[in-house]
């Protein structure tokens, strides 16, 4: 590939190492609390994971699958999963507290069971933290997004009126 041809990539930027492919998302800088946040978050999302991994059966296998993919998208530096992060926290916390709901309501109360419940508050209660110090205010996060969404919608309207 020659330097003149893609005039958006220097000599560079062209090595493998430096996180520019478009795939993927810019660096950002995370503070050591924000490292230690989401760390958190995945070593419990991957324990209650493993938890219900050992138990057997379709649904605790879905669950547990569940659980490694969300893991994996709170850490995965794809710019679209570093852009809509918010949207994995938010999916994350309702997909602990559906297994809290469902657990508290089917059952099996053994003491496994009691443990993969803690995890999940705890998982909870970190991701709330996580959303907090990157998201701020969840009311702002959801007018932010659908003034994007508007403004989306218009520049496609002007776009479609005008051809």
């Amino acid at each position: 590939m020659q330097p003149d041809t893609y005039p958006a990539r220097s000599r560079r930027s062209q090595g493998p190492s430096d996180g520019q492919h478009p795939l993927l998302a810019s660096r950002t800088a995370l503070r050591p609390t924000d490292v230690a946040i989401r760390a958190a978050i995945v070593a419990l999302a991957l324990s209650t994971a493993y938890i219900h991994s050992t138990l057997g059966g379709l649904l605790f296998t879905l669950n547990a699958v569940g659980y490694v993919v969300a893991a994996v998208a709170m850490i995965v530096p794809l710019a679209i999963a570093v852009r809509f992060r918010w949207v994995v926290r938010v999916g994350l916390v309702g997909y602990a507290a559906t297994a809290i709901v469902a657990w508290a309501v089917m059952g099996p109360y053994f003491s496994t069971a009691y443990v993969a419940k803690a995890i999940e508050v705890a998982l909870i209660v970190a991701l709330a933290i996580d959303f907090g110090r990157h998201d701020g205010n969840p009311l702002a996060v959801a007018r932010r997004e659908l003034a994007t969404l508007m403004n989306l919608l218009t520049r496609r309207g002007a776009v479609s009126a005008g051809a």
